[in-house]
């Protein structure tokens, strides 16, 4: 192969201060976007990406360097002597480590970025590269579909040692957003309908109808202040909640699923001859050749009879031939009654505990259950979540030799191998009393199709349970929102992108959280000396941005919330901001493109 230079090649010599992006799946390309859409430069280097997403980096003008164990080092070519950071994304853990290694012996003091699925090795690579250098895409996901799923809608955040608070609040009447919550800083507003419109940071004199939803943020005092609740009660709870006589009904509806046809039958036929033989003793059995027998004694003599076990308390032995006739003709149909019923409910119990082992047993005695919809890394964070909390969670899963299936079950979570594309396994999964469905395996159009089914299935209780839908094209997904009426349709690239970019660019990302259908960040950022920043009113930033709060540089850190809008920012300064991505990025972008030029 030629080492000749190719023309993306050659236009990187003498760049300065530009970020190299090493893969080109899922999150990678998602950073590569959000940071052309920034104007931050970036380098792509990849050996085996799809010809349609080189095609997508070469038209936004991003230089792409393919990577071959034939060439020489693209490291070299990539200018990683003069970059700022190195964001390692490969499609492979394995991949990404031998990158994330090779680029720390080419040049030790770069900033590096890690995106590795297992913690345990994260944990180890973070000692290499770095506290908060390695991120896992799973973990920043997994939070934003748990809380979804127990239908939390307020989020604990931390800015400068003191504990904030975003919550979600339907306006209970029309009204200014300072009348309706006072001091809380409006993140954003949401008007509920078809055609859904958000209003993202609007200034506290922005009016809002009765119904829409507000995301405020604000301390537990801030919010007491203004007359609200800064955590909604649970009006969901788990197993952990439940009384003892609820768990006992769930218990016996459990057990009701091992009484099949056979075992029913058998029980029938039980019954009869109990009956029967109660009425007969009752009525011509005579104690002593004299008195007739109880209704207690007749029944309590029929069990004895029929279990066979004689205590000589009652015989037959001085009876007419006839009672003698018919105690034969008991005896024989008891024991066969008891050695039937023993047999098929040994059998139901096997059957059962072979089913459930091979993940196709149907699940009985659960409600306000989640179902979870895939378990690979991601689905195992989601489960992991939910089970803390203390949720009852059922899983469904095609491949049967998934590796986290042992993991699943040691939790005690029930797993169905199954299609949740067909209704019989999500019946199985008892989805008529599911609380929430989260469908999060990493194809698409599996996720696509299992949605529409779960659609399906819950029939009228559709508007009523949350359906979280991963999907990693986020304009597919808002096509997926406004065409089938679904309300969380999230992409994980989405949400952990930024996290990638603030790592390699040095803004500070503190929490990912959705408002309506629109991504926002809580994020971190120290003005510089001689940025865009330093001296600017807050007022005079974009609309679509607010400040939450201020710790001045060189102080007392003392934390300034919340700060008045004719604050001015000084070099030093911590901004903790709020807004949708893009518009933070801008912000930053501002401030750095200023100091450079300085």
């Amino acid at each position: 192969m030629s080492s000749v230079p190719s023309t993306a090649e050659r236009s990187i010599s003498g760049w300065s201060g530009h970020v190299i992006v090493c893969g080109l799946h899922d999150v990678a390309l998602r950073v590569v976007e959000q940071m052309y859409l920034a104007g931050i430069p970036v380098v792509v280097i990849d050996d085996q990406p799809e010809p349609r997403l080189v095609a997508v980096v070469e038209a936004w003008g991003i230089p792409y360097i393919a990577r071959s164990a034939l060439a020489d080092d693209p490291f070299d070519a990539a200018g990683i002597d003069g970059a700022a950071a190195v964001i390692c994304a490969e499609s492979t853990d394995l991949r990404t480590l031998e990158t994330a290694l090779q680029v720390r012996s080419l040049r030790p003091d770069v900033r590096v970025v890690v995106h590795l699925d297992n913690p345990a090795v994260g944990g180890a690579i973070e000692g290499i590269t770095g506290a908060g250098s390695v991120l896992d895409v799973a973990g920043l996901f997994a939070p934003s579909v748990v809380d979804a799923c127990l239908g939390r809608r307020s989020h604990d955040l931390e800015l400068g040692g003191q504990l904030f608070v975003a919550a979600e609040m339907t306006a209970e009447r029309d009204g200014t957003l300072r009348e309706l919550y006072g001091d809380l800083a409006p993140i954003g507003v949401v008007t509920p309908g078809p055609d859904e419109a958000m209003v993202a940071c609007p200034g506290r004199d922005h009016r809002v109808a009765k119904g829409d939803v507000v995301t405020v943020l604000g301390t537990p005092d801030a919010f007491h202040a203004a007359g609200h609740r800064a955590h909604e009660p649970d009006d969901n709870p788990g197993l952990r909640g439940r009384s003892w006589w609820h768990r006992a009904m769930l218990s016996l509806r459990d057990a009701a699923d091992y009484v099949d046809g056979p075992v029913r039958a058998t029980l029938l036929g039980g019954l009869v001859i109990v009956i029967l033989s109660t009425i007969v003793l009752r009525l011509g059995y005579r104690i002593d050749g004299t008195t007739h027998m109880t209704w207690i004694q007749a029944f309590y003599f029929t069990i004895e009879t029929s279990a066979t076990v004689g205590f000589g308390d009652f015989s037959f032995a001085h009876e007419s031939p006839a009672m003698q006739i018919f105690a034969i003709g008991l005896i024989v149909a008891g024991t066969t009654f008891v050695s039937l019923l023993f047999a098929f409910v040994t059998n139901a119990l096997v059957s059962r505990r072979i089913e459930a082992s091979l993940g196709r047993a149907r699940v009985r005695g659960t409600e306000n259950h989640v179902i979870m919809v895939g378990l690979g890394s991601v689905g195992m964070r989601v489960l992991e979540g939910l089970h803390r909390d203390g949720r009852e969670v059922v899983v469904i899963e095609r491949d049967e030799d998934n590796r986290y299936s042992s993991q699943a079950r040691l939790l005690g979570v029930r797993v169905i191998i199954g299609d949740a594309t067909l209704a019989r396994t999500l019946e199985a999964a008892n989805i008529n009393t599911a609380s929430a469905v989260a469908v999060v395996t990493s194809d698409d159009m599996t996720n696509i199709e299992t949605g529409l089914a779960i659609r399906d299935g819950l029939g009228e209780r559709w508007r009523d349970v949350p359906v979280i839908l991963r999907v990693f094209d986020r304009s597919l997904g808002h096509r997926l929102e406004e065409t089938f009426d679904f309300r969380h349709v999230w992409s994980t690239a989405a949400i952990a992108a930024p996290w990638f970019v603030g790592a390699a660019i040095g803004m500070g990302v503190l929490a990912t959280f959705y408002v309506g259908r629109t991504p926002f960040l809580v994020a971190r950022l120290t003005v510089r000396e001689g940025g865009g920043l330093v001296g600017l009113e807050m007022k005079a930033l974009t609309a679509n941005v607010r400040v939450l709060a201020l710790s001045r540089g060189g102080g007392d850190n003392r934390l300034e919330y919340p700060p008045r809008r004719d604050t001015r920012f000084a070099a030093g300064d911590r901004a903790y901001m709020a807004g949708p991505y893009e518009e933070l990025m801008q912000v930053l972008r501002a401030d750095q493109a200023a100091a450079g030029a300085a």
